[in-house]
């Protein structure tokens, strides 16, 4: 295709691609009780036009739950028309940066709402290279050696800064662990840990009355007490950045089709939502899905950046 007849087509279609984008957001922020916005569906690799990942929990038309802020979640988080002010928790399930680099963005973006409640915020503990969550918070926020030192307000709630309640799970937990309890909150929260290779990583499962969304997180699928964890979950929310013939260094990371499917089955999950997606996972998207989908009976769907799941 010729160069002018591209900017031409890519002209049309902007208009159009926008007013999709925005039909998509409005349609999280009036969705009944509970819906889950994919902020971002992308990895690491800034490749496929989409944002790595974040996602957001909407409770009565309110952005009420984070999970994940990775590159590119600060731009969809205003895109899908969140208020920081309105959150009730962020839940981080590891600190690749593809799953955390965008918390201070969105951090300094908090600044302006002038939010003076504290926000519970959850992550795993730590391990080798990678920090646990109070590591992690330090060295971005820490007043004097931290990189961003001038939000450290959010470490002790001064400066008219919101104070972080820092929650650090143990990854050698054998079991779920309850972050937050649906008695003080409408919602409950709880954590599992999952095996990501090298890396302490977390699974979140959040209950608002009798529905349940389970964030799976990177994981290879080795635990069969994540099976138990999702158990009848309304929304099972699963990664797929690696096709079935992956090699075993991607496998020790992360679970192949065949793998998601067989744990969404087993755990009688009624809609699946597939995410997270690279590259070698959407060069052969179709044959990928069809895997997931012969070792899995329910309802599958495929993110797309603000793309919104309505959960009953």
């Amino acid at each position: 295709m010729p160069a002018m007849l591209k900017l031409l087509c890519l002209a049309l279609l902007a208009p159009l691609l926008a007013a999709s984008a925005e039909a998509r957001a409005a349609s999280c922020s009036t969705a009944d009780a509970l819906a889950v916005q994919v902020l971002g569906s992308g990895g690491p690799i800034a490749d496929d036009g989409r944002s790595s990942a974040a996602y957001l929990v909407w409770i009565d038309g309110a952005s009420r739950i984070l999970v994940d802020a990775g590159g590119g979640a600060f731009l969809r988080f205003g895109e899908a028309g969140a208020r920081f002010a309105d959150l009730d928790f962020i839940g981080l399930s590891h600190f690749h940066t593809d799953h955390s680099a965008d918390l201070p963005a969105l951090l300094k973006s908090g600044f302006f709402s002038k939010r003076k409640r504290s926000l519970p915020i959850a992550g795993p503990s730590g391990a080798g290279p990678f920090p646990g969550l109070q590591g992690f918070l330090a060295a971005v926020l820490d007043g004097e050696r931290g990189a961003y030192a001038y939000l450290s307000g959010y470490l002790d709630g001064s400066g008219g800064l919101a104070k972080l309640e820092q929650i650090e799970v143990p990854v050698a937990s054998n079991g779920p662990i309850a972050l937050m309890a649906a008695s003080n909150q409408r919602f409950g929260v709880e954590a599992l840990p999952v095996p990501h290779g090298p890396v302490p990583a977390l699974a979140f499962r959040l209950r608002l009355g009798e529905a349940t969304v389970v964030f799976a997180s990177d994981q290879n699928g080795s635990n069969p007490a994540f099976v138990d964890f999702a158990r009848d979950a309304d929304l099972l929310v699963m990664h797929m950045p690696i096709p079935q013939d992956a090699d075993a260094v991607a496998r020790n990371l992360h679970a192949t089709p065949e793998t998601i499917g067989t744990i969404a089955q087993a755990a009688g999950a009624k809609t699946l939502l597939l995410s997270h997606f690279m590259a070698r996972s959407l060069a052969n998207l179709d044959e990928n899905v069809g895997i997931v989908q012969s070792n899995y009976s329910g309802r599958v769907i495929v993110a797309e950046d603000l793309a919104c799941v309505a959960v009953q």
